[in-house]
């Protein structure tokens, strides 16, 4: 019994066509809904939410130098993504290509590991979600009380929409919970029409990023953007939370951050099985998402932080800090404002949609391979897709929205999702190393020097994000490893004469 088996490429292979009928996923989507679908996961929460709280607690202007040096780190992972989504074009994204290259146990560690980038980021924007609609909420003079949207970790500081609630602690985050129980609906519905309701999002959020940028351009402040990095010190945010500010670290700090805006490219991946063409619109779906949105978000950000000053992401603003800067800087555009968290509430949606819709696909896989319960590939005899995964992992990300704090569960999807970009870019080289006579319709360019340096950069990014979150890491691996070696290792397809 080895932990280090390996699937076979030829059984790989077999498995993009197997069970085409009962059993199988639907292919119905093209380079489009990829690109689409890659769009509606990256922009959300880590634009409109995450790119504030960086600002705030990491790198203030330098910020858009953060995303910059995040952008260089998914470009390389996504290089090595697109090459082998051309060559192994099944469901389980990161997974699917270390069982292929680095044999059963890392591939484990890696399936493990996206629960935190897909499941409890899908919790993590969940939360903003929550926070957005109280924004809208603010519109109509109301609001939902403070204990029934925050986490029980969270004390109201008595600002903002909550001026008079300060002191009172969170119960739970009933907006968060109720917004991951419709996706999860729609997701068992099909992915069609999953795919459909994801685009007509899209468009309308993308033209709402571009027009913040283009609106908001003459409203930015010189003053807003001195010093550009600022000097190197520490911050304490409300929370109690100690952060490395200004510097290098702090950029790598807010890199580390604002990477939780990049993820979803790599959700792509994750629908191969329901692609029509993957080895051809896999590619073209991961990289052109991915250069589409990091244009966006430098534009953004520069745009945001000249706008609005780091005091006000730091208090008043923090919230729903971008429709706080057009309402108190853009005189005249309170129209965008309320537009714009209309928009932001549906983005959102989309991307919760992706994430889950990566999660339960990525368990799919491993059901099929017998690393989880056959319960997580039972496929609906209608819908055909992986309900009762659905519902498991509705409670899953729930209870992380309803009850867990957005920042800590931001940080930990950011995390989860370098370290498996770290074993992809280590996978892509291995795989030339051992495998060169492989047909690849996509080639990673540069190699070995582009996965090296996708390795470095991710490093670094995890390095930014501090002990406190490596030891989060730490402690869901060893959890990962216990159910690995009690049940995992034993049910295991290959370990039963799979090849």
């Amino acid at each position: 019994m080895s932990i280090h088996r390996k699937k076979s490429l030829a059984y790989l292979t077999a498995e993009v066509f197997e069970g085409e009928g009962e059993q199988g996923l639907k292919r119905t989507l093209g380079a489009g809904n990829l690109i689409a679908l890659g769009i509606g996961a990256i922009i959300g929460a880590g634009l409109f939410v995450r790119t504030a709280a960086a600002a705030a607690n990491n790198a203030g202007p330098s910020v858009t130098i953060g995303f910059i040096v995040a952008a260089i780190g998914c470009a390389f992972a996504g290089l090595c993504y697109a090459e082998f989504a051309s060559m192994i074009p099944i469901a389980g994204s990161a997974y699917t290509y270390s069982y292929a290259t680095m044999g059963e146990f890392i591939a484990w560690i890696i399936g493990w590991d996206l629960v935190l980038e897909y499941a409890v980021g899908a919790a993590t924007v969940g939360i903003a979600w929550s926070e957005y609609l109280n924004k809208l909420l603010e519109i109509f003079h109301t609001h939902i009380p403070y204990r029934w949207s925050h986490s029980p970790f969270e004390i109201c500081d008595g600002k903002g929409l909550f001026a008079s609630e300060a002191g009172i602690h969170g119960l739970i985050n009933l907006p968060a919970l109720f917004i991951i129980f419709m996706i999860t609906l729609l997701l068992i519905r099909g992915i069609k029409e999953s795919a459909y309701f994801n685009g007509i999002i899209v468009i309308s959020k993308v033209a709402i990023v571009i027009l913040f940028i283009v609106l908001g351009w003459s409203f930015m402040n010189p003053a807003n953007h001195i010093p550009y990095v600022p000097a190197a010190s520490n911050y304490v945010d409300g929370q109690g939370v100690s952060h490395h500010f200004g510097g290098i670290m702090g950029i790598l700090g807010a890199a580390g951050v604002v990477f939780f805006a990049f993820i979803g490219f790599d959700a792509v991946s994750t629908a191969a099985q329901e692609a029509k063409n993957p080895k051809k619109h896999m590619p073209i779906g991961i990289l052109g998402s991915l250069a589409i949105c990091t244009v966006l978000y430098i534009l953004f950000a520069h745009v945001l932080t000249g706008i609005g000053s780091l005091n006000d992401f730091r208090t008043t603003g923090k919230e729903a800090s971008v429709a706080y800067a057009i309402k108190t800087y853009m005189a005249g555009y309170g129209w965008l404002a309320d537009l714009v968290t209309v928009a932001i509430l549906a983005g959102f949606s989309s991307v919760i949609l992706v994430m889950l819709m990566g999660q339960s696909r990525v368990f799919y896989t491993m059901s099929k391979d017998g690393l989880v319960p056959k319960i997580f590939s039972d496929v609906h005899p209608k819908f055909k897709t992986p309900y009762k995964s659905n519902w498991i992992f509705l409670v899953l990300v729930g209870g992380f929205a309803a009850f867990v704090p957005g920042d800590i569960v931001g940080d930990m999807t950011s995390i989860g999702t370098l370290f498996a970009f770290i074993l992809v870019c280590a996978g892509v080289w291995i795989m030339r190393v051992k495998n060169p006579e492989i047909p690849r319709q996509f080639k990673t360019p540069l190699v070995p020097l582009v996965p090296i340096l996708g390795i470095i950069v991710c490093g670094a990014m995890i390095f930014g994000l501090g002990w406190t979150n490596w030891a989060r890491l730490l402690g869901w691996l060893v959890i990962g490893l216990i159910i690995y070696f009690t049940y995992s290792v034993k049910n295991s397809t290959l370990n039963k004469g799979g090849k």
